[in-house]
């Protein structure tokens, strides 16, 4: 049990990522410093592990690179990642996907999961209504439907 101090210290740290699984390809831009300069510099792989919660959170993502398995771990609330986005939505049923370490090829791909990725979007949107201090997206919906229902027999009438 950590303390209360602690715990607020930490939730004063904590970035708001997108929601990503073990499974997913992510794209992950990380900024790095070279001399006096600042770029970004894109790492895209399938995400194979996550550990931890709050501040210390990391997650693993492995590429293969010109035959050679390159892994790297990132801590997800660290100030170097500029941002992360999702490539694709992952379809499996492990938390750890360390045995794709062994496999090649047509062996390594992982199946597209078209049901998350549409229930991402979905809460995607949901979150940018909340954001915009609007209603939900669905009572959004139900709205047009009434204000289409009473606009149709008004132009009936003229």
């Amino acid at each position: 049990m950590t303390s209360p101090i602690v715990q607020e210290i930490g939730k004063a740290q904590l970035r708001k990522l997108p929601r990503f699984h073990v499974g997913d390809t992510v794209r992950v831009h990380v900024r790095v410093v070279e001399g006096g300069r600042t770029r970004t510099q894109a790492f895209q792989g399938t995400v194979i592990g996550r550990r931890g919660s709050g501040p210390g959170e990391t997650f693993t993502v492995r590429r293969v690179t010109f035959g050679e398995g390159v892994e790297r771990i990132f801590p997800a609330n660290s100030p170097s990642i500029d941002h992360i986005e999702v490539v694709r939505y992952g379809d499996v049923r492990r938390a750890k996907l360390y045995y794709l370490r062994k496999r090649v090829g047509k062996s390594a791909r992982i199946a597209d999961s078209r049901a998350r990725r549409e229930a991402a979007l979905a809460a995607d949107a949901a979150d940018a209504a909340l954001e915009q201090d609007d209603e939900p997206a669905e009572d959004t919906a139900a709205q047009l439907a009434e204000d289409t229902e009473e606009a149709a027999p008004a132009a009936e009438q003229a």
